[in-house]
């Protein structure tokens, strides 16, 4: 059967149901969608379609959300509906973050049964719980509610991966339940996010810090796209705020674009790009800096910042932890911070 479901962080206003799950605040007229486009007016309720229905199933390298500080080496069942609240015009999930169709997504799914497969896979596959991603999680908050809240209970992780276009309220009732996050961000200047994402950076640079003052362990993305977010000037202000704000244990990603979208005119990012920012966000004094999408050991893997000691060797989902003790370098004792 398929269906929708009541949702939460709304209210009325100027006969239009105001939502206050993004910092969108679509004013949504009866009838009518957000612009996530799962979230809508049904005679002055509002009701979204993201509950218990899945574009998917995965059981994936916990690496490839990327959170690389997090059960390294494990897997997380990974899901995720369809929608999204930004308008990125280099999305690469775009086939199911811009679906505007109901068969895109699957009849519901009862929340216990895939409680009961994540823990059957967690005893014989190495599953650490459940990852929510592939397309924008925060426009089905209340779905990751109830699955968080599950899983809670049953000693999975639940994790978050996400754009970080939400609202402070929302943050304060999903994120206490969700153990660790990579979100994205995007860029470092607001004239980016206006053009590119259809949004604004502010938004997303304050939760970031919501999210971390609720206890969620945070790892943020960067896409580096030619000519559009690549200076090494903008790289090294975004390092700095890292590093003031989030401080130098945050894990940053800097991953190569590919042509996708509505920016298939655009070359793939260089290698060399990576490097630089890799380069310009440890001279800055951050102390876990990566790089993705791209085939490269050295950047990839991680190294005692005390030491030097190499820790966790990647080749792409090829995990090998060489230098841990637990979460302390076995080499000079020092803690390297994530969850472990």
């Amino acid at each position: 059967m398929s269906g929708t479901h009541e949702a939460k962080w709304w209210i009325l206003k100027d006969e239009k149901i105001l939502c206050e799950l993004c910092p969108r605040y679509c004013k949504i007229g009866n009838g009518q969608a957000g612009f996530c486009f799962i979230r809508y007016n049904e005679g002055g309720e509002l009701k979204t379609k993201g509950f218990g229905r899945t574009t998917g199933f995965a059981l994936d390298p916990i690496e490839k959300k990327p959170l690389f500080h997090v059960y390294p080496s494990k897997k997380i069942l990974s899901f995720g509906t369809a929608g999204c609240n930004m308008g990125c015009m280099f999305c690469q999930n775009w086939d199911i973050s811009k679906a505007r169709d109901d068969e895109r997504m699957s009849d519901i799914v009862d929340s216990k049964y895939i409680i009961s497969r994540a823990c059957k896979m967690k005893n014989n596959m190495d599953n650490t719980g459940l990852a929510f991603t592939y397309n924008e999680p925060t426009i089905w908050g209340e779905w990751v509610l109830e699955l968080a809240s599950l899983a809670k209970k049953n000693d999975l992780l639940s994790v978050m991966v996400t754009n970080g276009y939400i609202t402070h309220r929302a943050v304060k009732d999903i994120y206490p339940l969700i153990d660790a996050a990579n979100i994205d961000l995007k860029s470092f200047t607001d004239y980016f996010y206006y053009k590119l994402t259809l949004s604004h950076i502010q938004p997303v640079l304050d939760a970031i810090l919501w999210i971390k003052s609720e206890g969620t362990w945070v790892e943020l993305t960067n896409l580096i796209i030619p000519g559009r977010n690549d200076s090494p000037e903008e790289i090294k202000e975004l390092s700095e705020w890292v590093h003031y704000y989030c401080g130098d244990d945050t894990p940053v990603h800097f991953t190569a674009f590919h042509p996708d979208y509505k920016m298939t005119n655009i070359p793939p990012t260089p290698f060399s790009t990576l490097q630089m920012a890799y380069d310009t966000a440890k001279e800055t004094g951050l102390k876990y800096v990566y790089t993705g999408n791209v085939a490269d050991d050295e950047t990839a893997s991680t190294y005692c910042p005390s030491c030097s000691e190499l820790l966790i060797k990647r080749s792409w989902y090829d995990i090998k932890i060489t230098g841990l003790d637990g979460n302390k370098c076995s080499n000079c004792g020092y803690e390297i911070k994530g969850i472990f």
